[in-house]
C-alpha cells in the first residue's frame, strides 16, 4: 500500500469513527436540538484537525443529523417523528424487494455464507455488544443486498441505510432487542433458503417496521425538548473544560 493511500485510509477510519459517536450523541438526546456544534472545540475534543471535523460535519447533514445555518454555523438538527417514519418506510419496502430476489438468485455459496454467519451470530447475543452485534447486523443485510444482484435496488437500499444507521445502532441498546433481532432473522433465513420469495418479502418487511418501532422507543426514552440555556450554545468550549 503506497503512502498516500495509508494516509487516505487512517483518514476515512477517523472520520467514520468521529460521524459514530457524534451521531450517537445525537440520537441519544445527549446534543440536543439547536445546539451550535463548534469546529475548533470539537477538533480539540477528538484531538485532530478541523478538516476531518469538517468532513464530520457533512455526513451527519447528509444524514439530517445536524444543519448548515447561516451565521450560525452547525447546529443539531431536530428529530421529525415523520421524517423517520418515511424514511424507514421505504426502507422497509426497498429491503423487502431485494430479499425476495435474493431467495430467488441467491446461488449455493452465498446462502452457506448467509446460514454460517447467522449461526455464529448467536454467541453476540449471549456475550456480545450492541456495537458488535450492529456490525454483525450490517454485514447480514449487506449479504442478503448483494445475493439480489440488483445493483440500483442495493444503491438505493444502501444510502437510505446509511441516513437511518445511527437509529437502527441505537435500538440494539434496547433491552432484548438482540434476541428479538435474531429471531427474526432466524425466520428470514429459514426462508431464504426455503426459496420462499413472497415470504420472505413479509418478513423482511416485518423486520424493518419493527426496528423503526423500536428506534422511536430509544428516542421516546432518551430526547428530551431543549432547554433555554441549550439552544444556540457551543459545545464543549474551553470554559467548559
Amino acid at each position: 500500500m503506497k503512502d498516500n493511500e495509508a494516509v487516505s485510509l487512517r483518514k476515512g477510519t477517523v472520520v467514520d469513527s468521529i460521524v459514530q459517536t457524534l451521531a450517537d450523541d445525537i440520537v441519544s438526546g445527549q446534543l440536543m436540538p439547536g445546539t451550535k456544534l463548534d469546529a475548533q472545540a470539537m477538533a480539540e475534543r477528538f484531538g485532530v484537525s478541523r478538516t476531518p471535523i469538517r468532513e464530520t460535519f457533512g455526513h451527519l447533514a447528509a444524514m439530517g443529523l445536524v444543519t448548515h445555518r447561516p451565521n450560525r454555523g452547525v447546529v443539531v438538527a431536530t428529530l421529525s417523528p415523520e421524517s423517520l417514519t418515511d424514511l424507514y418506510e421505504a426502507m422497509a419496502e426497498l429491503e423487502a424487494s431485494l430479499a425476495r430476489l435474493a431467495a430467488l438468485r441467491m446461488n449455493s455459496r452465498q446462502r452457506e455464507a448467509l446460514e454460517h454467519l447467522h449461526n455464529e451470530s448467536i454467541h453476540l447475543v449471549r456475550d456480545g455488544t450492541s456495537d458488535q452485534y450492529n456490525r454483525f447486523n450490517h454485514t447480514f443485510h449487506t449479504l442478503i443486498f448483494e445475493a439480489a444482484r440488483s445493483p440500483q435496488l442495493q444503491q438505493l437500499a444502501e444510502t437510505t441505510r446509511t441516513r437511518l444507521a445511527p437509529f437502527r445502532r441505537a435500538q440494539f441498546r434496547l433491552n432484548n432487542r438482540l434476541s428479538k433481532s435474531w429471531e427474526e432473522h432466524d425466520a428470514i433465513v429459514r426462508a431464504i433458503l426455503a426459496g420462499d420469495a413472497d415470504g420472505v418479502a413479509r418478513l423482511m418487511r416485518a423486520h424493518v417496521q419493527t426496528v423503526s418501532a423500536m428506534s422511536a422507543e430509544f428516542i421516546a426514552e432518551h430526547q428530551h425538548r431543549p432547554t433555554a440555556a441549550s439552544v444556540d450554545e457551543p459545545v464543549y468550549r474551553k470554559a467548559d473544560r
